[in-house]
């Protein structure tokens, strides 16, 4: 199997793998077009990629287009899952805005930057000054209710499954829980919804690699958002090498399809 990756730590441990530099991929065209799996291309090359010269790539077309701001993610929630979507509006900044947002909303609740991530772009808006900073910042406005939490889940998806949850608990008095923000990591009592619901939204959306962020708030799961290009610490902790993970996947991926009546024969030793 050819593979040609554009992200070399992130296929450090996937043997074979031809590595090149996106911005060089012009000039490496034909191994490019010779490949069977193109692996972690920069989001401006995956429309030539996919559209044009018909690749297949890791991730999935839809963890790229889905995954690339909030706002996408927002969107498909609420289609496939909206009983575990949080309220959210998604306003352009205007002279009705702010009026708008304390019309739906009370204090506190949630604002955050379409294309943020590691905790960066989300606020903890209690009051008017806070929510004009944010408006006056920001020409898209994406604002949501506020959960009572004090940590949350990520769960790991590579290809079809879950390979990893922990719960990110927020140091003392802070907002965020990501682990890049001085968060920490527990393995201990996950729910089983909470893993069922990301798996079932993962497989409905095509998503095969994000973490994704899940909030239980009285044991209901509200998917929050999901990072493509997620942290790995939590993974490092459990022994998880996710090389192996997306080798045995794009394997998988890659066998021509059972027909019925006919099946695989196992090949020659």
């Amino acid at each position: 199997m050819r593979l040609v990756s554009f992200d070399p730590l992130q296929t450090l441990d996937i043997p074979g793998v031809r590595t090149i530099k996106p911005a060089h991929w012009f000039r490496e065209k034909e191994t490019v077009k010779s490949a069977d799996w193109i692996l972690y291309p920069e989001y401006w090359q995956v429309n030539p990629l996919y559209y044009g010269l018909k690749k297949r790539i890791f991730p999935s077309v839809s963890t790229y287009h889905i995954g690339h701001d909030k706002i996408e993610m927002a969107r498909a929630f609420e289609a496939v899952c909206p009983e575990n979507a949080p309220v959210t509006r998604i306003l352009s900044r205007n002279e009705y805005a702010t009026e708008q947002i304390l019309d739906e909303f009370d204090f506190p609740f949630v604002a955050k930057e379409v294309r943020s991530s590691m905790g960066e772009g989300v606020f903890l808006i209690t009051d008017k000054k806070a929510l004009k900073a944010y408006v006056d910042r920001n020409d898209t406005l994406f604002v949501q209710e506020y959960l009572p939490i004090s940590r949350d889940l990520r769960v790991v998806v590579v290809g079809k499954s879950v390979v990893a949850a922990y719960w990110r608990q927020a140091p003392d008095g802070a907002f965020c829980n990501n682990v890049s923000r001085g968060g920490t990591v527990c393995f201990e009592d996950i729910p089983d919804s909470a893993l069922g619901l990301v798996e079932k939204v993962a497989i409905e959306l095509d998503i095969n690699h994000a973490g994704f962020d899940v909030a239980v708030v009285d044991g209901h799961c509200f998917l929050l958002e999901f990072n493509p290009r997620f942290g790995t610490q939590g993974l490092i902790t459990r022994g998880i090498r996710l090389g192996r993970v997306v080798l045995d996947y794009l394997i998988e991926m890659s066998r021509p399809p059972e027909v019925p009546g006919n099946p695989r024969l196992p090949r020659a030793g």
